[in-house]
């Protein structure tokens, strides 16, 4: 085999992967001119946050993606107990594109509002606290 065959893709291409993704999601997006209510496509506003960055701070919901995606069968890409990614130039995130979509950061939670994600997600307020901890508003 050529020298370098088995070796994994450098990091230019592991970074560039993620990225074509997201351009085939904004290539669908931009498919024909106008939709419906009279709205270029191409101007449609697309997002891909990521959970444990800002608009998704819980690193938690990485789990759903990879059992829903079966991530780390199909690609190779398994969390670690912290939820990072292994290899580390993994990226993962929900590509959303809407008229109406913007860019935002979650800011500082109350306790009522921890206890309720909590109970929603099924986990102890505890462990909720831990995964929200840089968002807490209140010392646990």
């Amino acid at each position: 085999h050529p020298q370098g065959a088995c070796r994994p893709p450098g990091r230019g291409r592991r970074r560039a992967l993620p990225r074509a993704g997201a351009s085939r999601v904004v290539g669908i997006c931009r498919r024909g001119a106008d939709d419906e209510r009279g709205v270029d496509r191409r101007d449609i506003p697309r997002y891909p946050p990521a959970p444990g960055y800002p608009a998704c701070p819980d690193h938690t919901e990485k789990a759903k993606l990879w059992r829903l995606l079966d991530v780390e069968r199909r690609a190779g890409i398994r969390l670690t107990e912290s939820f990072a990614m292994y290899p580390t130039a993994a990226v993962s995130g929900w590509y959303l594109a809407h008229p109406e979509a913007h860019y935002f950061a979650v800011g500082k939670i109350d306790r009522d509002q921890v206890e309720d994600y909590a109970r929603r997600k099924g986990v102890s307020v505890a462990e909720a606290e831990k995964w929200l901890s840089p968002n807490l508003g209140y010392v646990a």
